[in-house]
């Protein structure tokens, strides 16, 4: 009911379910498109208990719900009536509003998202299967070791083949293609061939691109690459096979084209991928690696500052996903990362500051978000901490990024390296331990950085950060040596006191607007809000009002003002008065769905109309026909701001277009 109750507030915060375009959701937030952001009630939306805060971005209305979200989402879907768009990467955006850069890191984050959560539990038993191995608790040779190790080296050893599968769905390739082509990469002969004894000839002799050629391809030499493990020559090779695929459907025949599209592909795009792309994006790969690793070297406690100032603001813009792929190309071709690792304080210095916050407020809301982001920053996971606490406030997001700047900077000083890719936050610290070295003063160093960052986090917050933690609140601290009993204004509220000065009540203070009239924007039958087929519009949630049940297609301004919007399918009008009210007129239920078909908008958004103007003309029989009701809810959207909502004409069942409707006292 919980959940319910909290769809119903967003859908009506969202400017209701006509306003949707569409819904899915991430990890922490629900990211609707909407047709008109401007509808939304953005200010009471982040107001909403069990909603952390609202972001505007990309073309997307986010909401941002926090570790709860895919439960909301399953419950918002079904009141809402919505289509189910289902789970999406944390930085889904919209290709269209993309910069070069922002694609990059969109395709990125598209491909390795899906398969997050599996990576992170494969490298976790991979690492605490070589974690037990060098606590000598485990052999190498014996069964549990081994079967241990294939569940988590597995997964990376045929990672071509899962990276096959995301990267087609992202390159809109037929997905068993991309599977087949990381098949043929990791396939054993292949792999075999790589170390093969037989050499044929060396091409590129004395450079860095020298390669022995062990086979060849319609007598074409093949230079052969590891590609088990790796990351950038199938995304690649499953770019190119999608551009093939495309040229193929456009010349075969529907009738073949089931076997003959793939049969073409797959013919192509392989050997292509072998003879040129393999080869090149895998050099291209180990020069990222060099360059990185090159810049780590000309000093580590430099990169780690930089790294651990800038991480949280990377995750914020998408762009850690972008070290996410080199950190995967550095373990293909050197064997350990020691770029990402040096991130790993960031989210303890987060968590730091939010126990500070969690401590220092008399907010409930503050609390019920504090103490949930608490616990999952201890495991990597910061959004709700970021988005629900600290960015808002600003002052305590600056001190978390300065405490993982000291965090990060001890990590490059102790030389901390990820020699395979694991879990996030306590979890990340087995994958720093080296199969050969053991424990040692580089996995010391990051849990020392992670300690520091923490506590570092935590100090700040309570030294600096407090005058930010209810700041934005609306607390109000009433004056102890008040005498009166006169209602004391502070921070935008009225708080009564006693003689004493104690506070005894606090409330919200509420600006009401003059009392004004509103006649009928339409003929026909007056209809109780609550009998309406809509729950957004029956519960009261997108404010008080009134139905008509109309019997003449024209809908009028029911006051003079201003139009504050018009749905491109003419089924909904906004009005913002003379006299300050808000008005939303909804012609029908679901129908939207018509996409304009029965309707003639007769106004634009920002036009001035007068009273008894026709706003949009509709074809009342064409849409009943179509298979949806007529009834319009009139309803005012800033009913807070007027004492009451009432008929002009309580026992009045019927309603001539322009007499009076409502009061608005």
């Amino acid at each position: 009911m919980a959940y319910e109750d909290l769809s119903k507030k967003i859908i009506a915060g969202v400017g209701g379910k006509d306003n949707v375009k569409s819904v899915v959701h991430c990890t922490t937030r629900l990211r609707f498109k909407l047709k008109d952001e401007s509808v939304a009630h953005t200010d009471e939306l982040k107001d909403t208990d069990g909603v952390i805060t609202v972001v505007q971005s990309g073309g997307q209305y986010q909401v941002v719900i926090g570790n709860e979200v895919a439960d909301v989402y399953d419950t918002l879907i079904k009141v809402g009536g919505f289509a189910d768009g289902g789970s999406v990467p944390d930085d889904y955006g919209e290709d269209e509003k993309m910069s070069v850069f922002d694609r990059f890191i969109d395709l990125i984050s598209g491909i390795f998202s899906p398969i997050l959560g599996v990576l992170c539990a494969a490298g976790m038993i991979k690492v605490f299967d070589a974690m037990f191995l060098a606590f000598g608790w485990l052999s190498e040779n014996s069964g549990t070791y081994k079967i241990l190790y294939a569940i988590g080296d597995g997964f990376f050893y045929f990672l071509p083949i899962v990276l096959g599968m995301t990267a087609a769905k992202k390159f809109h390739l037929d997905t068993y293609i991309g599977v087949a082509i990381g098949m043929a990469l990791c396939y054993s002969d292949i792999v075999a061939l790589n170390s093969s004894k037989t050499v044929l000839t060396t091409l590129f002799s004395g450079t860095f691109f020298e390669s022995q050629i062990h086979a060849t391809f319609l007598g074409i030499p093949v230079v052969m690459m590891t590609y088990t493990s790796s990351v950038i020559p199938i995304i690649l090779a499953v770019w190119f096979a999608s551009k093939i695929q495309k040229l193929a459907k456009k010349v075969v025949p529907t009738v073949v084209k089931t076997f003959l599209v793939p049969f073409i592909t797959l013919l192509i795009a392989v050997p292509v991928t072998f003879l040129i792309i393999g080869p090149i994006a895998t050099w291209i790969s180990d020069g990222l690696s060099t360059a990185c690793v090159a810049i780590y070297d000309i000093s580590p406690v430099l990169a780690g500052v930089v790294m651990g100032a800038f991480w949280q603001v990377f995750v914020i813009f998408g762009v850690h996903w972008g070290f996410v792929a080199v950190a995967m190309a550095n373990l293909a071709s050197s064997g350990y990362d020691p770029i990402v690792v040096l991130s790993l304080a960031a989210s303890f210095a987060q968590t730091g500051v939010v126990l500070g916050i969690l401590l220092q407020t008399k907010n409930e809301k503050t609390k019920g978000i504090a103490f949930p982001a608490f616990i999952s920053g201890i495991f990597g996971v910061t959004e709700p901490a970021i988005y629900g606490l600290t960015l808002p406030r600003k002052r305590p997001f600056i001190l978390s990024c300065i405490a993982s700047a000291i965090g990060g900077g001890i990590i490059g000083f102790a030389g901390t390296r990820l020699w395979m890719m694991g879990g996030m936050g306590i979890f990340s610290i087995p994958a720093t331990i080296n199969a050969k070295t053991g424990i040692n003063g580089a996995v010391y160093g990051l849990i020392i950085a992670m300690a520091i960052a923490m506590v570092l986090g935590f100090a700040l917050q309570m030294l600096f950060g407090y005058k930010s933690v209810d700041g934005n609140d609306k607390q109000v601290k009433v004056d102890a040596t008040a005498t009166t009993a006169e209602p004391v204004m502070a921070g935008g509220a009225s708080v009564e006191t006693t003689p004493t000065g104690a506070a005894t009540k606090v409330e919200p203070d509420v600006t009401y607007n003059a009392a004004t009239n509103l006649s009928s924007p339409e003929t026909g039958e007056i209809v109780p809000l609550s009998e309406v087929k809509d729950e957004v519009f029956s519960s009261g949630a997108m404010g008080k009002g009134v139905a008509i049940e109309p019997t003449d297609g024209t809908l009028y301004a029911p006051a003079d003002g201003e139009i504050a919007l018009v749905f491109p399918t003419g089924h909904a009008v906004g009005l913002n008065t003379s006299d300050g009210a808000e008005i939303l007129m909804h012609i029908g239920m679901d129908t939207v769905e018509l996409e304009g078909k029965g309707f003639e908008t007769l106004v634009q958004k920002g036009e001035t109309v007068k009273a008894g103007q026709p706003l949009v003309k509709f074809d009342i029989d064409a849409i009943k026909a179509a298979g949806y009701p007529v009834t319009t809810p009139i309803v005012v959207t800033n009913s807070k701001n007027y004492h009451d909502v009432k008929l002009a004409f309580p026992n009045a069942k019927d309603v001539n277009a322009t007499e009076p409707l409502l009061q608005l006292n």
